[in-house]
């Protein structure tokens, strides 16, 4: 491992927050040529679902008109990169698609993807898909070449330095799942968080109100206003839920 390399670690590890998580790793993946990034990961995978679009964690720096047709329009569902990282863990280089082509093995809504990413300058790069924690969790991250770059040369970089890249995007991987990721304005507030935490301590609605200082219909307002900010019915889903994006027990950083 190389000083640099051993650097950017130690900064990642300290992270406090996604945002600064995530621009310094685009910095490090664009010094080796992948400019443009895609990291996704959901805990509520099923058989025939990757589970509601509003929990999954999705973090990109591609272009906006990209995120949009790609993951807001649901494109992902049907990427053959996407398909393999739910079916392997590794990582692989988009090398197979040309040889998808080729033998006939793309379906046409594998094939719309590809010319969705062709039309956007997605043209050569590798997917990681990391170790699955459970059989409903899954998460991977796409890792896409400047435009400049072909397939060829993308393999000769992975050659030289693809135990690294592989090892630090592991290390991402992991960090963010320590890290606080809610939805976009689904954020409890400190009080939501705070009346959460007691809840999860096993505290009295009586107990919460007397450490709190407010009344108990004060206390379950906070509840219901968390429940509704994280989309669940009861207050053990919302615990669990908040537990899930690492809004509970969290230490600010100082």
């Amino acid at each position: 491992m190389t000083p640099d390399t051993r650097d950017y670690l130690i900064e990642l590890t300290n992270s406090h927050s996604v945002e600064t998580l995530w621009k310094h790793h685009c910095d490090r993946m664009a010094e080796y040529g992948f400019d443009r990034l895609l990291y996704g990961f959901t805990r509520f995978m099923t058989a025939t679902s990757f589970g509601d679009p509003n929990d999954f964690v999705v973090l990109s720096n591609h272009p906006a008109a990209y995120r949009k047709g790609f993951v807001e329009d649901g494109l992902y569902r049907d990427a053959p990169m996407v398909r393999w990282a739910l079916e392997h863990e590794g990582h692989c280089s988009w090398r197979v698609l040309a040889e998808q082509l080729l033998t006939g093995e793309m379906d046409e809504k594998a094939r719309k993807v590809v010319e969705f990413n062709l039309s956007h300058k997605v043209l050569a790069g590798y997917t990681i898909s990391f170790k699955s924690v459970s059989h409903r969790a899954k998460g991977a991250i796409s890792l896409t070449s400047r435009a400049d770059i072909s397939q060829d040369a993308a393999d000769e970089i992975w050659r030289e330095h693809g135990s690294d890249i592989v090892l630090m995007n592991n290390m991402v991987h992991l960090k963010l799942l320590t890290l606080p990721v809610p939805a976009p304005n689904k954020e409890l507030t400190p009080r939501q968080r705070e009346a959460l935490e007691w809840v999860g301590d096993g505290k009295t609605m009586q107990d919460i109100a007397q450490i709190m200082g407010l009344t108990q219909a004060t206390i379950e307002k906070h509840l219901r206003l968390a429940r509704e900010t994280l989309n669940v019915e009861t207050t053990a889903q919302a615990v669990a839920k908040a537990a899930f994006q690492n809004q509970m027990f969290i230490l600010e950083a100082r």
